[in-house]
Formats: structure tokens, sequence, C-alpha cells
């Protein structure tokens, strides 16, 4: 309960205080190209249960249904301004309005897309009985995924490699999960974003 209580309290002030910010980018978003400011991506949520993720758009719509599920190197998806939004993370600031709502939580592992849910060993399903998270140090580890993915067999390399490794902190994370965890975080997030090197 104070883990939710923290998350209603942060993702509210969030919401209010980023909404300038929110206002700029959605502006930016339109101008660069046509289509809406905000892309629901259909993930899956605590239990499996699937739901809507917020995400300020960042790929032309007419490609966006197009190809890969996931974004890989030099991604010709993307827009100019959404590139921008991916390498800051900007784009994942409507999630707060997910962990507003009790979709996700500030910290946990990060909501994967039901396809590759479904290739999850019995044990890799352990981290669905949490809420997933806007960060995770899975995410912070692999903050620079897209660049791993490269090549006709990027696919094959997620599957096979980066799933499980990002799988692999999602676990222990849902084995030793606390306040003080998800302070560690945070913290950690906060450090890759300001000091991306």
């Amino acid at each position: 309960m104070t883990k939710r209580l923290i998350d209603v309290v942060v993702a509210g002030s969030g919401l209010v205080v980023l909404m300038p910010l929110c206002g700029v980018i959605a502006v930016a978003v339109r101008l660069d190209s046509p289509g809406p400011v905000l892309y629901r991506a259909r993930r899956a949520g605590r239990d499996g249960q699937p739901f809507r993720m917020y995400k300020f758009r960042t790929m032309h719509v007419d490609r966006a249904t197009h190809g890969a599920l996931i974004t890989r190197h030099g991604d010709q998806r993307v827009t100019r301004v959404g590139r921008v939004l991916r390498r800051t993370k900007l784009d994942e600031v409507p999630q707060l309005w997910n962990v507003f709502r009790g979709d996700m939580s500030l910290v946990g592992p990060r909501p994967e897309d039901p396809h590759y849910v479904t290739l999850y060993s019995a044990e890799q399903r352990r981290v669905l009985s949490v809420r997933p998270g806007m960060t995770s140090l899975a995410s912070v580890r692999f903050r620079n995924e897209e660049r791993i993915l490269i090549g006709e067999d990027w696919e094959r390399a997620y599957v096979g490699t980066v799933m499980p490794a990002k799988l692999a902190f999602d676990l222990d994370y849902v084995e030793r999960q606390s306040l003080c965890l998800d302070a560690r975080v945070l913290w950690e997030t906060a450090r890759s974003l300001i000091c991306p090197w």
C-alpha cells in the first residue's frame, strides 16, 4: 500500500509539474509529422492482463503499424523529434498517467509486447506477478538497447540474448523488491539520464 501511495503522489505531482513540458513536446510532435500526439502501445500488465501504455508518438503514422514490434538500430520509422524523445526518454512521460491509474508503477519490470510474453518460460513469467514499471535496473542497463539490435538477425539477438538478460534483472527485482530497492533504481535512472556516458 505504501508503494502504491508513493506511485499516486509522485505520478500525480509529476503530471501537474510537467504539463508545460508536455505541451511543448506535443506541439513538436505535431509539427514534425502528421498524426496523433500520443501512441497507445498494447502491453502485458500484472498477471499478464493487457493494457494500453501511453507514449509520445515517435514514429511516422503510416509506418508505425508495419514492420517490427520493437525498434532496432537505425529504424527508419522514427521521426526526427522521435529520435530526440527516445534518446532523452521524454517519450515515456505520459506513462505517469498509467502509473496514476494503477496500470503501472514507477519501478518494476518494463512491460513487454504480448507477442514476446508468449515466449517466456514458466520461470520468466514470474515477472508478471507485479505491476510493470516506468523504469527498472534492466531498462537502465539496456538503455541503448537499439544499438545492439543491428543487422538482419536483430530479432534473434533480442529474443535470444537481450530479452533473457533483461528478464534476469527483473526476476531478481521480484525476489528482492522493497522501497529501498525502488529508491536505488530511481537514482540509477536519474543518473543515467543526466550522465548517459
